[in-house]
């Protein structure tokens, strides 16, 4: 049997006060770890924001009636509440797998040497994020799924996926401060695309709170829009967002822009490519569960492909950064991570 050290009280009072640095005092994860920390919480990112869009396609929004217990009288589901309160508890459980991934992140940034302050703060931006969403989605149930707080809902989530894919793209890079490798109109360009991807995420959530896929089998109010109309307007804009990344593409070809913001933006036009097909033919199937559900998933990837083309856009080389030691210890100067 391995022996376990005896801690003293003085570090069992350490622990409790302070236990991330307590940890960090006493591990030291390899560049590789952080990363994949960073990628799980990336990945959680996207999982429960398909698994959220499963209960509501399975009519599951109210398969627990109540929050933050399943019951007025049982934390957990019940036998009597069948299939869908097994699925609604279930993505309820799951938030608790996102918070041990983004949990995860922070404990393994803090604990790289050396400590960059931004990465840690980054994680701890996710976590807050989770508990927020964590109450508005208590507050969807309490409302009756409520298609605005739903779409806010979706929003938030998608702002929590947008913190976890900066965190990890700024693992690969130093603590510099960023320099573009794009002019200005380029920059430019690559914002428009950002705010109409954004747009076009928004009003996607609007066509889910018009549609017929309400989240419940009871009387859930709808926005009241035209479905086939916001659904062309939707559409429309993808059309906008698939021109501005071809322009883009275009434009990098055109300057001799570094080969790395190029494959960027190939990579969101595949992306977008492979989206606006599942996006025409679920609308002219009149909107199938799975094709729905393949559709948010691909809103997350066609996010975390804009996401990565604006990060593309610069470059932070490393900077001298400082270990944090022990006191009493001589501290090193090394090169950041």
């Amino acid at each position: 049997m391995v022996a376990v050290p005896k801690l003293t009280r003085a570090q069992v009072a350490q622990a409790t006060r302070n236990p991330l640095q307590f940890i960090a005092e006493r591990w030291t994860p390899r560049p590789r770890t952080v990363r994949r920390a960073a990628m799980a919480a990336v990945v959680m990112a996207v999982v429960i924001v398909v698994t959220g869009g499963a209960v509501r396609l399975t009519g599951s929004g109210l398969g627990c009636p109540t929050w933050p217990k399943c019951t007025d009288e049982s934390l957990t589901a019940t036998s009597e509440m069948g299939l869908h309160g097994v699925i609604e508890f279930g993505n309820r459980m799951l938030t608790y797998v996102l918070c041990a991934a983004v949990g995860w992140a922070i404990v393994a940034a803090r604990s790289a040497k050396p400590w960059r302050r931004g990465l840690t703060r980054l994680g701890w931006a996710q976590f807050w994020v989770v508990m927020g969403n964590a109450v508005l989605g208590g507050i969807v149930v309490l409302v009756g799924l409520n298609p605005y707080t739903v779409a806010a809902h979706f929003l938030l989530s998608t702002a929590l996926l947008t913190v976890a894919v900066v965190m990890h793209h700024r693992i690969g890079e130093g603590d510099a401060a960023p320099k573009p490798l794009v002019g200005k109109a380029v920059s430019q360009l690559t914002w428009l695309l950002v705010v109409a991807a954004g747009l076009l995420v928004a009003v996607g959530t609007v066509v889910t709170g018009s549609g017929r896929h309400a989240g419940d089998s009871s009387d859930v109010h709808r926005i009241p829009l035209d479905w086939k109309l916001i659904s062309q307007l939707h559409a429309d804009l993808a059309w906008v967002v698939v021109a501005l990344t071809v322009a883009l593409w275009f434009v990098l070809k055109a300057v001799d822009a570094p080969p790395v913001p190029r494959r960027r933006a190939g990579e969101l036009f595949l992306v977008l490519l492979a989206q606006g097909v599942i996006g025409y033919v679920q609308y002219f199937l009149d909107a199938p569960e799975l094709l729905v559900g393949l559709h948010m998933l691909g809103s997350c990837l066609v996010w975390i492909a804009v996401v990565r083309v604006l990060l593309a856009q610069r470059e932070r080389r490393a900077a001298t950064a400082t270990v944090p030691v022990p006191a009493g210890q001589r501290p090193e100067h090394v090169p950041a991570v």
